[in-house]
């Protein structure tokens, strides 16, 4: 008689646990996501009009998907373009080559989306808003990894979603938003391969992959704007830190090998950016009639790239002596509390609203209670890094450090709030760690006040969103409602 031997139990698949941890650390980052992405696509093609410099990169794009190299306009052709049907007409352009002084990423980027919805508001808008509802998604993503924890990463994500000049900068299609969402994963690459190497497969200084993709990225961001190079020096520098740090937790004599760290860090990462960084003018480089293309007479293999060298020696005059007054421009001295915010869009010619007299807006303004508790913040993350050498306050700061700190050297430059757009994910980051620092500090049974605390702090952050999103987003309202939201004399 045979014996039947029953089956053993299944064992429940061994993926089941990293299902888990995997939706447990990215369904609250892509949530807040989703939100900001409606944010930031919702009536995207409102206002029907160029805002503020998208005269200049809506038509680069134009011109750039047809040329390849950016081309003049023949006379002024903005009203032309808004009444067309989204179809490029070969009749806006002048022929002749035009002087622009960033380099083209950014605008091949929004090039893309009209090549995509036609030469429409909302076709050269549309890539802006991509890339800045993804920056979102890569900030909670790189807090995740900075805490250990998706709840705070959800936090930080929700932060910058709402806040209202992260929304702005990616509803207007300049350059900024984009310059942003670059450096931001440039951050989250270097915060990888920084877990990389301390956990040992990462073989060696020479081959770090999160590191060269961290590369990759910075030389897109400074084929956004050139302002991307501070990024590259500081984050550089704290990338090179970060690896002392590492053999000093491991015993190792650090200092005789910086200086080896720093050569390979500064070889392979300088070596990407600059090959990501030329590539990106491959259009000018394949045109015979860029600007400057033919400026090297002598030809040869090498007269590309001493005519492009040109260029870029009077694109440096051009943005070092930029001193062109502007109503709205401001000193960076005020750009964390948002002394000076910049307007825009503003049409107040409508006249069916209760008072009599509407307003119609897109002031890049930040949430005020993100941008002034945020400067707390910020001194708190100084002294963590300065008195407890919290490496996570330190990698925050280098952010500002970049982003900020420069512009003070050029007090007579013509400049303006909204570049400030490119720290606004490390300002959420500081205050995100903490408030984090603030909930899990002693004692234990104050824990629930202050979770409750948080959680107050963070509706009111939604709440203010609210109020001030029709301003952020061209909404008509009337002009007393408009005057309600300026709630500084600097802010008119």
């Amino acid at each position: 008689m045979s014996v039947i031997t029953p089956a053993p139990a299944a064992a429940p698949p061994a993926s089941a646990g990293a299902r888990r941890r995997f939706t447990g650390r990215w369904a609250g980052p892509l949530a807040v996501t989703v939100l900001g992405g409606a944010l930031r696509f919702a009536d995207l093609g409102k206002p029907h009009a160029f805002v503020f410099d998208e005269t200049y990169y809506a038509k680069d794009g134009l011109s750039l998907l047809r040329f390849g190299y950016e081309q003049g306009f023949a006379g002024k052709v903005d009203k032309k373009i808004l009444a067309g049907d989204g179809t490029i007409d070969p009749s806006w352009f002048n022929g002749e080559a035009s002087y622009v002084v960033h380099p083209p990423v950014g605008k091949w980027l929004i090039a893309a989306g009209e090549a995509l919805f036609g030469a429409t508001p909302f076709g050269w808008r549309v890539a802006v808003a991509l890339f800045g509802t993804l920056t979102i998604l890569v900030l909670a993503r790189a807090v995740v990894r900075m805490t250990g924890s998706a709840l705070w990463g959800t936090a930080a994500g929700l932060l910058l979603a709402i806040d209202g000049m992260a929304i702005v900068m990616s509803r207007t299609a300049v350059l900024d938003g984009l310059l942003t969402f670059f450096i931001v994963l440039a951050f989250a690459f270097l915060l990888v391969d920084r877990d990389w190497s301390r956990s040992g497969r990462t073989p060696g200084n020479w081959w770090r992959p999160w590191r060269l993709a961290a590369a990759g990225a910075l030389g897109l961001a400074c084929a956004v704007k050139w302002s991307g190079i501070w990024f590259v020096a500081v984050f550089l520098i704290m990338t090179v830190l970060w690896d002392v740090g590492r053999r000093r937790r491991d015993g190792e004599r650090w200092l005789p090998a910086l200086v080896g760290d720093a050569v390979a860090a500064g070889v392979t990462m300088l070596a990407v950016i600059l090959v990501v960084y030329v590539a990106a003018w491959y259009g000018w480089f394949l045109s015979d009639a860029g600007w400057d293309r033919q400026w090297d007479p002598a030809g040869g293999p090498l007269a590309a790239l001493r005519s492009l060298l040109h260029y870029h020696a009077e694109m440096w005059g051009f943005h070092t002596n930029l001193t062109s007054a502007h109503s709205y421009q401001s000193s960076a001295l005020g750009w964390l509390v948002q002394a000076r915010p910049t307007s825009f869009y503003y049409e107040g010619t409508a006249t069916a609203c209760p008072s009599g007299r509407c307003a119609e807006a897109v002031t890049a303004l930040g949430n005020p209670l993100i941008w002034w508790t945020g400067v707390l913040a910020l001194l708190y993350q100084a002294w963590r890094w300065l008195a407890h050498r919290d490496w996570r306050a330190g990698a925050v700061l280098a952010g500002v450090l970049a982003g900020w700190v420069p512009w003070l050297l050029f007090p007579d430059r013509t400049i303006f709030t909204f570049y400030a757009v490119v720290i606004a994910p490390f300002v959420v980051a500081a205050l995100t760690l903490s408030l984090s620092e603030f909930v899990n500090r002693p004692p234990e049974r104050h824990r629930r006040a202050r979770v409750v605390g948080v959680a107050v702090f963070l509706l009111a952050c939604v709440g203010l969103s609210a109020f001030f999103y029709p301003i952020w987003s061209a909404g008509l309202i009337d002009y007393t409602a408009w005057s309600a939201r300026m709630w500084l004399p600097t802010w008119v």
